[in-house]
């Protein structure tokens, strides 16, 4: 059997991915491989926040592309980054296990959100997490933090901001504590609702790849089950990975509780909702909540939001 090729982005986190998956092949699957470093647009275009730069495929169509000509096997994503459409012939083999899907805040100074001073930077590079700061704390100076997770640390240390907000993940993966960064403090699903996926790692390939069977294998099932009612939710709002959208769903009880936060990144307007139904009802439940809450106006909110993007 030849020697797969994974295809990834270049960032320590991302590296720290694609290994974990290229370890999983050979153990579990019995499968060599090897990585191929691809430069995405989010890769390349660091001093424009997100949202200004965003639309589909922002840190996932170049490796799209690769696939497709097949010059890699396989592409390794941060499963919130990954639109809900995809190219014609490429699809997810299997979504892993999830980690901790909580956003973190970290500070060198400050304990937590409510210890922030008036008008503290906080950088964040969401328009989700910069809305639900901004509902809890108004006054706050939410700015954009662009580049991969070292160089975000490095600001905060030079004291660009006073607090950064993190996927929990991405710091438990590459073992950021508290002798980096004196405050870490989880932010609660209460607090932050995620983006869709977050915390779970996507495995993208062609559909008709002799190996897409195989690679299946690695999924797992609960995590793909309530990351893939987070994206039903979201593909029926027409949303994607760069909007303030907070969707998370839950399996407790043997019942999937989704819960949804939509509005505008200034928090001065937020539609929250939630449901909750058997697991064999996941996607019908994902689009009755975002039935409902596109009744409330949620498409208009987005839109709106999206303006005030382009606005800053």
């Amino acid at each position: 059997m030849r020697e797969l090729v994974i295809g990834t982005r270049g960032s320590v986190l991302a590296l720290w991915q694609a290994e974990h998956i290229k370890e999983r092949l050979q153990k579990e699957l019995g499968l060599s491989s090897r990585l191929e470093i691809i430069k995405t647009k989010g890769d390349k275009i660091l001093d424009t926040p997100l949202a200004k730069i965003g639309g589909k495929g922002l840190f996932t169509k170049e490796l799209e592309e690769m696939l497709l000509a097949q010059k890699i096997d396989l592409a390794v994503h941060s499963l919130k980054d990954v639109p809900v459409e995809f190219p014609e012939g490429l699809g997810l083999a299997c979504i892993t296990q999830r980690e901790d899907v909580r956003d973190c805040f970290l500070s060198h100074h400050y304990a937590n959100i409510t210890a922030l001073p008036k008008g503290a930077r906080v950088g964040t590079t969401s328009m989700r997490r910069t809305m639900q700061l901004k509902a809890i704390r108004p006054d706050l100076d939410t700015q954009s933090l662009r580049g991969n997770v070292q160089t975000r640390l490095k600001r905060l240390e030079d004291n660009a901001f006073d607090a950064i907000i993190l996927a929990q993940a991405a710091l438990n993966r590459l073992g950021i504590s508290k002798a980096q960064v004196p405050f870490i403090t989880p932010l609660s699903t209460e607090v932050m609702l995620p983006a869709m996926g977050q915390g779970a790692l996507g495995i993208e390939m062609c559909l008709e790849s002799e190996l897409f069977a195989q690679i299946e294998r690695l999924g797992h099932t609960q995590s793909a089950l309530c990351c893939g009612i987070e994206r039903t939710f979201v593909q029926a709002l027409d949303g994607g990975c760069q909007v303030p959208i907070g969707v998370y769903a839950c399996v407790r009880e043997k019942k999937v509780i989704l819960n949804a936060v939509i509005g505008l990144p200034d928090g001065s307007i937020m539609l929250e909702d939630s449901i909750e139904g058997r697991l064999d009802d996941g996607s019908k439940l994902a689009l009755i909540l975002a039935h409902r809450m596109i009744q409330k106006g949620a498409k208009e909110l987005l839109a709106q939001a999206q303006e005030m993007a382009f606005d800053t």
